[in-house]
C-alpha cells in the first residue's frame, strides 16, 4: 500500500486591496517585472462562470439549466445568456482573457452577441468598438457621415416626450 503524501507549494505574492477589487501582485524575478494584463474582470469572471456551468451540465451533475439556477441561486434567464458565452469564437475568448478585446466589448455587449456563427460574432463586437477587432478595417461614424452625398440632410430623431416636458417647464 502507498501512503498519501502532501506537497506544499509556496508562491510569493501580495494581495493589494484597491477600491472595488483585489489585485494580486507577483514579485519581480531576475529583474523582470511581471506581465500585467488589461483583461476586463467582469468579462473574465463571466466567461469562467459560463464554462463552469457548461462543464456541470456536460458531467451530468445537473440535468437542466433550471436545476443549476436553483442550486446556484441565480436567475434562469441570466444563466441561459451566460451559457451562450461558451459559444463565442475561440479567438474572441482568447482576446478577452489576454486583455486584447476591443474597447467597446464590455460584458453587456458580448452577452448580446447571440449568433452562433463566429464571423457574425466578430462583426457584432467590432461594431460596438471604435477600433476594428483584430485589425479589420472599419469606418467610423464621422467618416461615414462625411462621405454622404453633398446636399444630403441628416435627420434627427424627434425628442422624447420626457425631454419635451422638461423643455416646456
Amino acid at each position: 500500500m502507498t501512503t498519501a503524501t502532501s506537497i506544499t507549494v509556496r508562491v510569493p505574492l501580495t494581495i493589494r486591496h484597491r477600491p472595488g477589487r483585489k489585485t494580486v501582485v507577483t514579485p519581480t524575478t531576475d529583474g523582470v517585472a511581471p506581465v500585467t494584463t488589461r483583461a476586463d474582470p467582469a468579462l473574465v469572471k463571466a466567461l469562467a462562470r459560463a464554462f463552469r456551468y457548461q462543464r456541470m451540465l456536460d458531467q451530468g451533475r445537473y440535468a437542466s439549466i433550471t436545476e443549476i439556477a436553483a442550486a446556484e441561486r441565480v436567475e434562469r434567464g441570466y444563466l441561459g445568456s451566460l451559457l451562450r458565452l461558451t459559444l463565442l469564437a475561440p479567438d474572441i475568448v482568447e482576446a478577452i482573457l489576454d486583455g486584447r478585446q476591443p474597447a467597446g466589448a464590455a460584458l453587456p455587449i458580448v452577452m448580446r452577441t447571440t449568433s452562433a456563427a463566429w464571423p457574425s460574432q466578430r462583426a457584432a463586437i467590432a461594431e460596438h468598438s471604435e477600433m476594428a477587432y483584430v485589425g479589420r478595417p472599419q469606418t467610423s461614424p464621422t467618416a461615414a457621415a462625411s462621405t454622404a452625398e453633398p446636399g444630403t440632410v441628416r435627420r434627427r430623431r424627434p425628442p422624447s416626450p420626457l425631454r419635451r416636458r422638461l423643455e416646456v417647464v
